[in-house]
């Protein structure tokens, strides 16, 4: 049964969001950076604080309280991990520094034995650099060819030429949910299910679906998915590799060091089970635990809401800036989240987001770490605009304001 959609309470989501209630350069503050980083709630500031002023101490390890308190904490973070994408198994999710170092745990562990030379591993045109240097970096150690699937104008991927490149030397299939410099939204299960009639593995960047949608990993049917929690209003310096059972079994471990044993002498080591053999080390406790206290908040609004209101925010969006005569849209796909990469006459993005900034409104500019797409569409860069929950159209109101003034001074 399709959840009912609510009104987003704006007012009152904002108010959970202190760093919003400012001024920069004497003009509020308009945050239209999310797909960089999102916001973090008072809720979660809290937590920050209320693990280091009650139950800080390292995890797994210790037998006294404060060990016991944190260990449960940590642990149950995960398990909030696992609900929230629906994970089969709790030991399928591991902890990571982000989804660049979710990636380069798994290319890293790949690159002993598991991709052998001559095989073929695919990646999109679409991808964000750390979904494609690790994979280049993995085919200069095992003499595997990268191949790409190919774009179109309106910034979505040619499903056609992706089928043409799907055959019995295709080892891994790695490309994103939703790309982060256009917003397109790629067909995941569609793709996962084409690369699985050849026996390939998928590995799906998750970075920028899981803060907009619902993300079920059964249903979806990945090998792999990664994301991160400051893009899912979390703290920086924790991310999630969740990988299938069977899969993560047969990978060797990422890295070696403590935790990630089961016993150690001089002549052999041997490892720890899931999901420790991947948790070398002490982890990012606080951040472990306080991406619970995240998914807590974003559950508590609801992601069929969220999704409701920022595709409200995204269509008001690219209605007003459609106003502008040298609006030049950068990817218009039919499914898109909440992200308008632009650029506005010939006026340059960096410059673009300078006047912007002095009139309190922060977009990102430049290539986004997408340099194939600017190379694909001939641009140095671009202006994005990516909106949250936490966004409202008065400020894209405001935002097109600024851009008249862009156009004012530099058109």
């Amino acid at each position: 049964m399709k959840t009912a959609i609510a009104p987003i309470d704006i007012a009152k989501i904002r108010a959970d969001f202190p760093i919003l209630h400012q001024e920069v350069n004497r003009r509020p503050l308009v945050y239209f950076d999310n797909a960089a980083s999102t916001q973090k709630p008072q809720v979660v500031i809290d937590a920050i604080s209320e693990y280091y002023s009650t139950i800080n101490s390292n995890v797994h390890r210790g037998v006294h309280h404060l060990s016991q308190l944190a260990t449960d904490a940590f642990e149950l973070s995960r398990q909030k991990v696992k609900t929230h994408i629906n994970a089969e198994h709790l030991h399928e999710v591991i902890f990571t520094k982000g989804t660049t170092d979710s990636i380069n745990l798994l290319t890293s562990t790949m690159s002993q034995g598991f991709v052998k030379a001559g095989e073929e591993i695919i990646i999109s045109a679409l991808e964000h650099h750390s979904n494609i240097v690790p994979w280049q970096m993995l085919c200069e150690k095992t003499g595997a060819i990268l191949k790409v699937i190919p774009m179109n104008e309106n910034g979505e991927l040619i499903m056609e030429e992706y089928k043409k490149l799907l055959n019995e030397k295709t080892r891994m299939v790695a490309f994103n949910h939703v790309s982060n410099a256009l917003g397109t939204i790629n067909p995941a299960k569609e793709m996962i299910a084409l690369a699985h009639e050849v026996d390939a593995v998928v590995m799906i960047d998750g970075a920028q679906a899981v803060p907009h949608m619902h993300v079920d990993v059964q249903d979806l049917d990945a090998d792999f998915y990664a994301f991160s929690a400051h893009k899912l209003y979390g703290p920086t310096g924790i991310g999630i590799l969740y990988g299938k059972e069977k899969w993560l079994e047969e990978l060797p471990p990422y890295q070696g060091g403590g935790e990630m044993i089961k016993e150690v002498t001089f002549e052999k080591t041997t490892y720890a089970g899931l999901p420790h053999k991947f948790e070398a080390g002490t982890p990012n406790i606080e951040a472990g635990v306080v991406l619970g206290t995240a998914l807590d908040y974003v559950n508590e609004i609801g992601l069929d809401n969220i999704a409701a209101y920022e595709n409200e925010l995204l269509q008001y969006g690219q209605a007003k800036l459609a106003e502008f005569e040298n609006m030049r849209f950068i990817g218009q796909a039919k499914n898109k989240a909440s992200v308008i990469s632009f650029l506005l006459g010939d006026i340059h993005p960096y410059d673009a987001g300078v006047i912007l900034d002095k009139m309190g409104i922060a977009v990102r500019t430049g290539h986004h770490c997408t340099q194939p797409i600017m190379k694909f569409y001939n641009i140095p860069g671009t202006v994005r605009a990516s909106f949250s929950f936490y966004n409202t159209k008065e400020e894209i109101d405001l935002m097109v304001e600024g851009l008249r003034k862009v156009e004012q001074m530099l058109g």
